[in-house]
Order: C-alpha cells, then sequence, then structure tokens
C-alpha cells in the first residue's frame, strides 16, 4: 500500500481559515458505509442519526499555548518553540525552529528572561528535551507567554483561544486539538442525552506525530509517534455496557478512536488505565470496538485520512473526498464534519 494512493487533489482556498461564528453551523456528509449512500446535512442534524443506547466517546484533552518565542541567551538569535510533551517535571519534548544549531547545552529565555530553558538533548526524530526553570506556576507563565499552536496552513491569526478548544475540554496537556469536537456546542449534548444517548469521556493528549507528514512510500514502515492517554473505571464501564446492550459505539475523532482501539482486549471489552500509544490504523486493520465516527476532512497523504479509510475503504473514502471537493465543503481543522455510519 502506497502513501501516493492517499493523494487528493484540494482547492486552497477550500481550507477553512477561521472558525464560523456558530460552532453548529458546519456542514456534515454523512457517509453510510456499506450502501456508500452519501447524504449533505447539517452539523446539528447529527442528533438525527444518533439511537438511544447509543454512546458518543469523546477526547476531553486541552490545548495548551504551546507555541513560545524567545532568544538563544548566547547570540540573541530568535527561536522558537513547540512543547510536545511534558516528560517528568519540568523537562518537556519540544520541537525548535531553527533547530539546526539547537545542540545539547544551548539555552534560551521567554518573556525578557521569565521563562528559561536548557536543551538536555537531541532525539533521533530531531526533537530536544529541554529543561524549564522559572519563579512561580509554569502553566500560568505559558497562558501569558504562549500561543495557541495552529497547524501551519492557518494563516489567519485566532482572535478566541477558545475557539481552538472543544466546549468540554478538560485535562490540559495536548499541542493541537482533537477538531471533530469542535462543531459540538452544549445545547447539542442536551439534546442527545434528552434523546438517551450516552456519552463518555477519554483523554488522549494529542501530540504532533498524528500530524506528521508520512514520509515513506511504503505505509507500513511509517512509524507514530507516541501519544499519552487515560480512561477512567467508570467511563470504561459506560462504554462496555452500552457495547454490551446493542448500543453503538461512535468516536468523536480519530483521537478518541484511537485511544479506544488502543485499550480495548481480544474479547472487545474496553480496559481502564493509562498509557502511551503509537497505534497506526490504516486500511486492513479490523476495529475491535468501535461502530462509527464523527471526523474532520483530513490532509492528504496523512495519517487521519488512512484511519478514516481503514473504516470506510479506501477507494469509498477517496470518491467521497472528490465528491466534498465538488461540493465545496471546507476542510481540517476549521472545516465541516463527516459521520461515518452503517446504514
Amino acid at each position: 500500500m502506497k502513501t501516493s494512493d492517499f493523494y487528493y487533489e484540494l482547492p486552497k482556498e477550500l481550507i477553512a481559515q477561521d472558525p464560523l461564528a456558530d460552532r453548529s453551523d458546519s456542514r456534515l456528509l454523512v457517509l453510510h458505509r456499506s450502501s456508500g449512500r452519501i447524504e449533505h446535512r447539517g452539523f446539528r442534524d447529527i442528533v438525527e442519526y444518533l439511537k438511544p443506547g447509543d454512546c458518543l466517546v469523546r477526547n476531553n484533552t486541552r490545548v495548551i499555548p504551546a507555541r513560545l518565542f524567545g532568544r538563544r541567551t548566547d547570540t540573541g538569535a530568535v527561536v522558537e518553540l513547540l512543547l510536545l510533551k511534558r516528560m517528568e517535571g519540568d523537562v518537556w519534548e519540544t520541537l525548535v525552529k531553527p533547530g539546526k544549531k539547537a545542540r545539547a547545552g544551548a539555552r534560551l529565555e521567554f518573556g525578557d528572561g521569565r521563562l528559561q530553558g536548557e536543551i538536555l538533548s537531541v532525539e533521533e526524530d530531531g526533537n530536544r528535551r529541554i529543561q524549564f526553570h522559572y519563579e512561580g506556576i509554569f502553566e500560568e507563565l505559558l497562558d501569558e507567554l504562549g500561543q495557541m499552536p495552529l497547524p501551519p496552513y492557518i494563516t489567519h491569526a485566532l482572535q478566541d483561544k477558545n475557539r481552538y478548544q472543544t466546549v468540554y475540554a478538560r485535562y490540559e496537556g495536548s499541542a493541537a486539538a482533537p477538531t471533530a469536537g469542535l462543531h459540538f456546542t452544549e445545547e447539542l449534548f442536551t439534546q442527545l442525552k434528552e434523546k438517551g444517548v450516552l456519552v463518555a469521556n477519554v483523554t488522549l493528549h494529542v501530540g504532533l506525530g498524528t500530524f506528521r507528514p508520512v514520509k515513506v512510500e511504503d505505509v507500513t514502515e511509517h512509524h507514530m509517534h507516541s501519544e499519552y492517554f487515560r480512561i477512567e473505571p467508570e467511563e470504561a464501564e459506560k462504554i462496555n455496557r452500552a457495547k454490551a446492550a446493542g448500543g453503538r459505539i461512535i468516536c468523536v475523532g480519530t483521537t478518541s478512536c484511537r485511544t479506544l482501539e488502543s485499550a480495548v482486549d481480544e474479547k472487545g471489552i474496553l480496559q481502564p488505565g493509562e498509557a502511551d500509544t503509537d497505534i497506526f490504523i490504516y486500511p486492513g486493520y479490523s476495529f475491535r470496538i468501535l461502530d462509527g465516527l464523527i471526523t474532520n476532512f483530513h490532509l492528504p497523504e496523512s495519517t487521519l485520512l488512512m484511519l478514516v479509510s481503514a473504516l470506510a475503504g479506501k477507494e469509498q473514502i477517496m470518491a467521497v473526498y472528490e465528491e466534498a471537493v465538488r461540493e465545496r465543503y471546507r476542510f481540517f481543522s476549521f472545516g465541516d464534519a463527516m459521520l461515518i455510519l452503517e446504514d
């Protein structure tokens, strides 16, 4: 299976640059995966497709303002830092630009020295481990000095930081938003709960590994970066109970999907706990617990596009993407949504 098999042409103007004024105003493409039938709806219509007893699983991670701009203390050169993952204490795995001279031992400062960092090591993938030093509370400093880490294809400034958070974001730790959840409002969740749809939460802190381009032509040779996830016992019990009762497990986004598929055992029972996952889902994968998926439209040749192709079939997904382009759907993080379900 080749990476180039997942390429499609996307007009630049279809890349959504700004969030809509109302989160739920986005469009919804509904794909019935067995028949291939497609419907074009609005996101608010999603309530019609979920049944009493179904369980909607969402990722309640919270994006941190992970992008920092500072200087090297020795040369004064400007550096850009992206926090990827907290390793322990005040040691973080980071992405540093420019990286060529960012060697072990180099010192950086941000906010006129209020936050300082020392590069401890350069990892095999080029990331840097940095030890931070500061006075006060790290999270408060980061909120003041950091910027939201919007993807590079978004060139507009974000006016409201909260628009790159889901309304149910709770636990800080992500370098990118679980964007399928950006369409939901509290009103929609109220409607779903009134209908008898269960809502369960899992946590996966999204790193950049999910979004990194696949640089190998043979898909099977790509290695995913690991990400931390946690599933509380009561949430696992809720999901397992719904599944046992005949309800469908519908994941909000690829991160929720990857979390469940990383924690389900051979019998299809979801296990609570916490761990790191580098699960890579591509065509040929057999889903053990997921029944449906709410997702955005993903970049060409991306691991995310490969995941949805594993669920609905590569040929079918590529045809759906061609139709989405023809119908002028909005793509990527602030774009429209797709619901993949059985008929």
